[in-house]
């Protein structure tokens, strides 16, 4: 090595420092207060941690918020939350989005109090084999509640980083890259620390549109703020949006009682309550969709709602045609179907799509 490449080497190792240290003495200014998040020289919770990056996943902090003290006030520790039903968790996670992560829930604290005692692994390696922990819940559990030294990389992270290194790689090509060196911003120490006040800058200074650049520790740094294109950041591969799917959706009333049914465990809304519905296909047409209705007695004819209702989940657009019909007061439900009480819908596990189908089908009135 020559004396200019270890000059070289001792200007970057430097630079790498100074950054950390401005990260750190920014976040120790403007941290967020979020009920998930402990205070200086509070003890971590890492059964806290662990609730919030789950729910966090694709989610909003704001949305996130009133759910995670809702579990919180229920299930107060790990163990509580694995002696809890499925159904119930389901319950009370309704309305969040990606349900999969409820049943992960579950089964990751089941899993926690069975092969661990109720005590969280410390490592990633050890966080990873629980279920619903993949490589970045697992570096942001490590770094956060145990402050092993890995930098978990989120949505705001990828932003920070993309713009300071000037990132030209599309998403997701770019991930590794921004991986590596995203890690050169953690310090000595107060990895948990380094990992927030990253996630913390992307979310309050370093935003999508029009980041405050004056006002971040690394506006002197930042190649692309230098440049003058930092909302250009991070690239991004053009998105593929899925094909509109559609099918139709069958409200039965028997006087104040709707017909529901559970869906499968396995796949899209696992184990949440729906009304009956046909196959949801690309260019699905009405009739064949009509011919999925339920097999209630004495039912012959149906009703068609005007308009339809419309959800978007993460792969494809669906619109479903809605169906009425009122019955007979002893109507019996159809096998692996029940009647319950339009009065207790908001205590099923209702995913917002069937929100919208039984709000559209029974008009308006205080339901959910």
């Amino acid at each position: 090595m020559t004396l200019s490449d270890a000059a070289q080497r001792r200007k970057k190792s430097s630079l790498m420092a100074d950054r950390a240290w401005l990260l750190l003495v920014w976040y120790d200014r403007h941290r967020r207060r979020l009920p998930w998040r402990a205070l200086p020289g509070e003890i971590v919770d890492p059964y806290r941690v662990w609730l919030s990056e789950i729910m966090l996943q694709q989610t909003t902090v704001k949305a996130v918020g009133p759910y995670f003290e809702k579990f919180l006030n229920r299930w107060p520790t790990v163990d509580a939350l694995g002696q809890a039903s499925l159904d119930d968790v389901l319950r009370m996670w309704a309305g969040l989005g990606y349900y999969s992560r409820a049943r992960n829930l579950h089964a990751c604290a089941v899993a926690i109090i069975r092969e661990h005692d109720g005590v969280f692994p410390d490592t990633e390696e050890r966080l990873r084999t629980l279920p619903g922990i993949g490589p970045y819940t697992a570096a942001a559990i490590a770094a956060i509640a145990f402050d092993r030294r890995t930098m978990p990389v989120d949505g705001n992270i990828e932003r920070v980083v993309s713009r300071l290194f000037v990132v030209e790689d599309p998403l997701p090509k770019a991930k590794p890259t921004i991986q590596h060196l995203a890690t050169t911003l953690l310090g000595p120490s107060r990895a948990g620390d380094s990992a927030q006040a990253l996630m913390d800058l992307g979310a309050t200074i370093c935003t999508p549109k029009k980041p405050a650049c004056s006002l971040c520790p690394f506006d002197q740094d930042c190649a692309a703020s230098l440049r003058g294109d930092a909302e250009s950041f991070p690239r991004k591969a053009p998105k593929k949006n899925g094909e509109l799917r559609r099918g139709a959706a069958f409200v039965v009333t028997r006087g104040d009682e709707l017909l529901v049914r559970t869906r499968p465990t396995k796949g899209l809304l696992g184990g949440m309550t729906e009304v009956p519905t046909s196959d949801w296909l690309a260019g699905h047409p009405d009739k064949l969709a009509l011919q999925q209705a339920p097999a209630v007695k004495n039912v012959s004819r149906w009703h068609r709602k005007a308009g339809v209702v419309t959800h978007v989940f993460t792969h494809f657009p669906l619109e479903l045609v809605v169906y009425t019909v009122k019955v007979a007061a002893r109507t019996r439900a159809p096998d692996d179907m029940r009647w319950v009480k339009i009065t207790t819908l908001a205590d099923e596990a209702l995913p917002n799509v069937m929100r919208k189908v039984i709000a559209h089908g029974l008009g308006p009135r205080p339901l959910l």
